[in-house]
């Protein structure tokens, strides 16, 4: 799973057929049903379909995509999300975060075990606890975004619900760089031994991604600097 998530980064375009043939250059004799499987279980699949694991749970509700040609223009007008999976020494678990999407700056974040939408809710919770509230939300199709317990919590708020179109990757593309960046500058440099020590290490590096790490996108300057210099409107 370590490899192909690898992979996956280097050539997003490559489904289970390629990555198996892939791994099979690399002596790894493992067959596509297999590594469509651990694909599903990582949340990964080629950009150009929707990862099974982002398809809504049989009965939840699919929110209509409305960051189509607006302009995006303050912090916390728009926030998003996505769960990575991060590989450890043994084993692995996913990460959970919320960005805002002007400024790039991670809001709050969770690791879990399990793909659970406990962890997603607790991350949401305190984003809007430490941060306010944004004018709308995005993700994809996943079914702890659609959940009725995690949508409750945008309904309470009067939080504008926006979900990815099914099979465009584009539309929640920050997020996406974001989990590549983590992987790349963190995860790969790490062979966590415990779940308590890649979340600890992980927040570090969140620390460092908003506060230090320069961001050619952002002119050079920091999501902090970005953030916290522009006016934070309340949600119209």
């Amino acid at each position: 799973m370590r490899r192909i998530d690898e992979l996956h980064l280097l050539y997003p375009f490559a489904g289970s057929r390629m990555l198996r043939d892939l791994l099979w250059q690399e002596g790894m004799a493992v067959g596509r049903l297999h590594v469509a499987t651990l694909m599903k279980r990582m949340r990964i699949e080629a950009i150009y379909r929707r990862p099974n694991t982002s398809k809504p749970a049989p009965g939840h509700k699919v929110y209509p995509y409305l960051l189509r040609k607006l302009a995006i223009t303050r912090p916390n007008q728009v926030w998003a999300t996505d769960i990575t999976y991060i590989p450890m020494a043994r084993g692995f678990v996913y990460l959970v975060a919320i960005v805002d999407w002007f400024s790039r700056r991670v809001l709050a974040l969770r690791v879990s075990i399990s793909l659970n939408v406990v962890f997603s809710i607790e991350a949401l919770e305190e984003a809007l606890t430490r941060h306010g509230r944004p004018a709308i939300f995005n993700s994809d199709q996943g079914s702890q975004f659609t959940s009725v317990a995690f949508t409750a919590v945008l309904r309470r708020e009067k939080i504008a619900i926006s979900m990815d179109g099914k099979g465009c990757w584009r539309d929640n593309v920050f997020v996406e760089r974001l989990g590549r960046s983590v992987k790349y500058e963190e995860v790969y440099l790490h062979a966590y031994a415990s779940v308590p020590e890649a979340r600890a290490s992980i927040g570090r590096y969140i620390g460092f991604y908003n506060a230090v790490r320069p961001h050619s996108a952002l002119g050079g300057r920091t999501p902090d600097q970005i953030y916290f210099e522009q006016p934070l409107l309340a949600a119209a």
